[in-house]
């Protein structure tokens, strides 16, 4: 059992903004795993074992990992050409996670880590921010990383020229023009508004942000250029790829000796390929596990994760205008028996709003929305819509998303809200992703499903913000703006709680949306492998994989 270290010694870490985490911590308010967080976050990146502080899952037990061998993964076909700018589906990320790599990685159970970054600070304003890189880092065709290469790489991001996926995150924060470098291994980013959380949109946490050369020119599936611990070996578009592990690898070598990647079409036809031996990796589904029940021979391994699947309520339309009608359908949902039914327990409960039980600066004090027949039907009565009324209700083919549409379908008809189901192919539903081009977006009543992020930030902006990219709800309301923007500036846990419990507190009360749910985040492997690693947001670590 390491020992810890006392209090004395972590507040001469570092200044007054941690020595209130660590004074929370102290008084029971912070877990030691929020603490550990929150000191990648302000660029502590040493302390934990430095202080012998036990990262969690940096000392899991491992047989002892055998070298060599040919790791076998299924994935579902990619969605289009795999290109960082541009990617926004699980199977592209899990491909490109193979050899793209970040100034920070989103660690699911110990927070952000250096990668091509070693450290990392803001200043007193929360508006810039400075990153040493890591020293000697090269590409895979052997050319060295330096500042060029990351302002470059950002500079592609945030020009909206590129099309870039990341513009939801970047959009109204950084502009054109807001990333610089001093020197080969310093990198500036000046924003536009404050925000204390900027280190997670230079991680992995904004999938499109892999380091790319500065002579990038969209052509990633040519060479599928990157730093990581594997080099490609061979890409056969809608068949699969293979990757070698890169000798010239800047961290600790990759055990196996090649990932070999094939796609399909089907989730079936990945489980019968597991069963015969023929894989030994393949994504995760509640139907996938019931195809493999208890068999010893396989394991589901999960991370806990912010992914959820909201619906959201057209505010500025009839019948949701009244935010008595939006509160009583949410009164109906029986959120337990969701995460234990349709997710089979790897799920937790939401509150109606995008503060997971997993991020830090969630004020676990806001009481929990449960089920309510009677103050539903008497909210309906008091709306002037006793008897109900119907709606259509949008939404996309995809995961677990159409069983989640009929399970909504019934709660509602126990106040008389008839709903009738319009489920839609995925280039159906989300159209142009801009308002007037999208069911997704214009939608009076919907149902999306939201990936991972390692903090509210992007889902708080990005949804539910007047000017937000993504407010299917078309939600406009100054109070919650501004609170937005007191959370944003926050420079400690104990004030980032204090808004976000005023964030949370105005949700239920306002009711845009609801969040019954977050779901954990799986894979399916064999038993006889270790060492599979994976992020919530779909990258898949094989470097440290071994059989057994």
């Amino acid at each position: 059992m390491p020992k810890l270290p006392t209090l004395d010694h972590l507040r001469r870490l570092s200044g007054d903004i941690w020595n209130v985490a660590v004074d929370e911590y102290a008084a029971g308010s912070v877990n030691r795993r929020d603490l550990i967080r929150y000191a990648g976050l302000i660029g502590l990146t040493g302390f934990a074992t430095a202080q012998n502080f036990g990262l969690p899952g940096a000392a899991r037990a491992q047989t002892a990992a055998k070298p060599g061998g040919t790791i076998r993964v299924a994935l579902d076909q990619p969605a289009a050409t795999i290109d960082p700018v541009l990617v926004t589906d699980p199977a592209s990320i899990s491909v490109m996670s193979q050899v793209g790599e970040y100034l920070l990685f989103d660690d699911s159970e110990t927070g952000l880590r250096p990668a091509l970054a070693l450290s990392w600070d803001g200043d007193d304003t929360a508006k810039i921010w400075t990153f040493k890189l890591r020293p000697g880092v090269k590409f895979n065709d052997g050319r060295v990383v330096t500042a060029k290469d990351v302002v470059a790489t950002f500079e592609r991001l945030i020009d909206p020229a590129n099309g870039s996926s990341a513009l939801s995150a970047y959009k109204g924060l950084l502009s054109k023009g807001a990333v610089s470098s001093s020197d080969d291994l310093t990198v500036t980013f000046r924003l536009d508004v404050p925000n204390s959380n900027f280190p997670f949109y230079v991680s992995s946490d904004v999938v499109n942000a892999v380091i790319l050369p500065a002579d990038y020119k969209g052509d990633f599936e040519k060479s599928f250029p990157g730093t990581g611990p594997f080099k490609l070996e061979a890409f056969r578009p809608k068949l699969g790829a293979s990757f070698v592990r890169n000798p010239d690898y800047w961290g600790e070598k990759a055990l196996p000796d090649r990932v070999e990647i094939t796609f399909y079409n089907d989730p079936q036809s990945q489980v019968l390929a597991l069963q015969a031996g023929q894989l030994d990796v393949i994504p995760y589904t509640p139907r996938i596990a019931l195809s493999i029940g208890n068999d010893a021979s396989f394991k589901i391994l999960s991370v806990q994760a912010s992914s959820h699947d909201p619906v959201h309520f057209r505010t500025d339309m009839a019948p949701f205008q009244d935010k008595r009608v939006r509160r009583a359908l949410a009164l109906t949902i029986n959120r337990e028996a969701l995460c234990k039914g349709l997710f089979r327990g790897r799920a937790v409960v939401g509150n109606d709003s995008p503060f997971a039980p997993v991020f830090a600066s969630t004020d676990a004090s806001v009481p929990q929305r449960q089920p309510d027949l009677a103050e539903a039907k008497r909210l309906m009565a008091e709306a002037g819509v006793p008897n109900g009324f119907p709606i259509t209700l949008t939404t996309e083919r995809a995961y677990e998303i159409p069983d989640y549409a009929v399970l909504i379908q019934n709660f509602a008809k126990q106040i008389g809200i008839a709903v009738t189901l319009n489920v839609e192919s995925q280039d159906a539903y989300y159209g142009a992703a801009t308002f007037g081009k999208s069911d997704w977006l214009d939608s009076p009543f919907g149902l999306t499903d939201y990936g991972h992020r390692g903090t509210p930030d992007i889902f708080l902006n990005a949804t539910l913000k007047s000017t937000g990219p993504w407010n299917a709800a078309h939600f406009k309301n100054p109070t919650y703006d501004g609170l937005l923007s007191d959370y944003s500036t926050a420079r400690d846990l104990k004030s980032q709680r204090l808004a976000a419990g005023k964030i949370q507190r105005l949700l239920l009360d306002e009711t845009p949306s609801i969040i019954a749910y977050f779901a954990q985040y799986s894979r399916v492997t064999t038993a006889k492998i270790q060492g599979v690693r994976f992020t919530a947001i779909s990258h898949l670590l094989l470097d440290r994989a071994s059989f057994l």
